[in-house]
């Protein structure tokens, strides 16, 4: 193990945007698993990352407001589509999420054929760079997700869908760029699943796997070194699964507990 390699000033802003993501993807989540949509933040994101695979062909800055517009209002317009599909198509909802998933993967393998460095930009746009997120990325997309919590919070006993695939679309399209394709979807699904179950201090309990996983993680990742956005998915999966199994056998051991009372 290298021990050397637990460095806080590369792993201090990765775990910090592992936080920031987990901020809006678990109760984003939740609602995700609720609606029966589950591979929505897929196509969303993979609509998102082609428009960013779009905007690299211009050579624009990756940082840059001319990207930013290009990879949000491909993410919203996939929303809104989607969002018009389920009103409409509801029975078929989950085939044409998957349908979009699909011609967007395509689209961006379409874009970078051309491109010498094209696989190692299709594998940064799935995996991620979680070690490279510096803490200039993230104030920009924390201040976007506290309005974006603000939003949610406020309105979710509304019903509204187009909101919600609104503010899922602006969300997914930021963390992609954090953490990658792969990450986002685990982030909003693993603990989800884990809370299927659990309403009271769901989103408490979600967060504190999100952090767990995150960080243990990415510590995993430096002493072994391995890419660090893949073990971090296999560490939020085993935590879901622990945790859900805890809130499971939760409830049955406080009824043994009273029984015996």
């Amino acid at each position: 193990m290298n021990w050397q390699a637990l460095d806080l000033s590369i792993l201090g802003p990765a775990f910090l945007a592992g936080l920031v993501v987990a901020s809006t993807h678990v109760p984003l989540g939740r609602h995700v698993l609720k609606r029966g949509i589950i591979f929505l933040d897929l196509a969303v994101a993979q609509t998102a990352g082609t428009g960013l695979v779009a905007a690299h062909g211009f050579h624009w800055d990756p940082g840059g407001w001319q990207v930013q517009l290009i990879a949000v209002t491909a993410a919203i317009i996939a929303a809104v589509v989607l969002h018009l599909t389920e009103k409409r198509w509801a029975e078929i909802q989950e085939a044409l999420i998957g349908s979009l998933f699909v011609l967007a993967s395509s689209g961006s393998i379409l874009l970078l054929a051309a491109n010498p460095h094209g696989g190692e930009r299709l594998k940064e746009l799935l995996v991620g760079q979680i070690l490279w997120v510096s803490y200039q990325q993230i104030i920009p997309v924390a201040l976007l997700y506290l309005a974006i919590l603000a939003l949610w919070f406020v309105f979710r006993h509304r019903q509204s869908s187009l909101l919600f695939y609104l503010l899922f679309a602006v969300s997914i399209t930021a963390s992609v760029q954090l953490v990658g394709v792969y990450l986002v979807f685990a982030t909003l699904i693993l603990p989800a699943l884990s809370l299927r179950h659990q309403e009271r201090r769901a989103n408490r309990i979600g967060y504190l796997i999100a952090a767990m996983g995150y960080g243990l993680g990415l510590v995993f990742a430096a002493l072994l070194d391995l890419p660090a956005g893949a073990v971090v998915v296999y560490t939020l999966a085993i935590l879901s699964l622990l945790g859900g199994w805890l809130m499971r056998h939760k409830p049955a051991k406080r009824a043994m507990s009273q029984a015996t009372r």
